[in-house]
């Protein structure tokens, strides 16, 4: 059987919508496809006073002088370790926290998610100053776990508020029928709510990752003298000095930077959008 079609008229109302979306997609879309082509072009087309959408040749030059660049393999290690250091620290911390104001009832638990809401509209970089004072004052300048620590608190706000709203859509049926046959509140959890969790987990996980991955201020501006505690994102700004700067290398590096994030993103992208749905939703 072969669908109806939607009426003319239908069609016809809804073009509008799907015009402006067709246009924002590609004004969102266009920087990014101008970066890994120009990532490609050669450093003649790059300085061309007429560009092209489309590149006349292909080379892979900048890639081999991105890579080659000083620090680029220390800087990416640096970067995935204090990312993934600082997202498992603020599942650990929220998935408790997320639990106790969804199943509990405790004197101040309204005043603590108020408190969750500030936090997490509040903006960081009003905290660079007392942040680096303190940083300065307590010896953990140009240090890898102050930047750790850093990013999960960042983190940490939004990954409360998705893991409550998610925590909060669980029957709690399901975990009493648990205790029921003889599992404690903890092995209820672990054992019946904690896979049903696997969504929101995905979603705040790709959250605080390209948060932690992406941050450049606080990373430039805590990690001053060691060199070797620097991340990628600092890394980019190398390919910038007094004599100019080098668009295909930054541009072929900026690629290399975005694609772990892509590529988590397009793999948990089901999941992800489920979970966004799921703790902002229901709770």
């Amino acid at each position: 059987m072969s669908t109806p079609r939607p009426p003319l008229r239908r069609v016809l109302r809804r073009l509008p919508l799907n015009a402006a979306a067709a246009l924002t997609v590609v004004i969102c879309l266009f920087p990014v496809y101008w970066m890994v082509t120009t990532a490609f072009k050669p450093s003649t087309d790059i300085q061309s006073y007429d560009p092209r959408l489309v590149p006349r040749a292909w080379t892979l030059d900048h890639f081999h002088d991105a890579v080659g660049a000083d620090g680029f393999a220390l800087f990416w290690r640096n970067s995935v370790l204090v990312t993934l250091s600082a997202v498992l620290l603020a599942l650990l911390v929220a998935l408790g926290a997320a639990y106790a104001v969804a199943r509990m009832r405790w004197r101040g638990r309204r005043q603590f998610m108020l408190a969750v809401f500030v936090a997490q509209m509040a903006p960081w970089e009003s905290l660079i100053i007392p942040i680096y004072i303190i940083s300065r004052d307590t010896g953990m300048l140009d240090r890898l776990p102050t930047l750790t620590l850093i990013y999960f608190m960042i983190t940490l706000p939004f990954t409360v508020v998705v893991l409550r709203g998610f925590i909060a859509g669980i029957p709690p049926e399901l975990e009493e029928a648990a205790q029921v046959d003889g599992c404690t509140r903890a092995g209820a959890f672990r054992r019946v709510a904690f896979p049903l969790l696997a969504p929101g987990l995905m979603a705040t996980s790709l959250f605080g990752f390209i948060t932690a991955w992406n941050e450049f201020t606080y990373a430039n501006f805590l990690i001053i003298k060691q060199q070797d505690s620097r991340t990628l994102p600092v890394w980019l700004s190398s390919f910038q000095s007094t004599f100019g700067t080098d668009w295909g290398a930054t541009m072929a590096a900026a690629t290399l930077f975005a694609l772990p994030a892509l590529v988590i993103f397009l793999a948990l992208q089901r999941h992800v959008t489920a979970g966004l749905a799921s703790g902002g939703v229901k709770g």
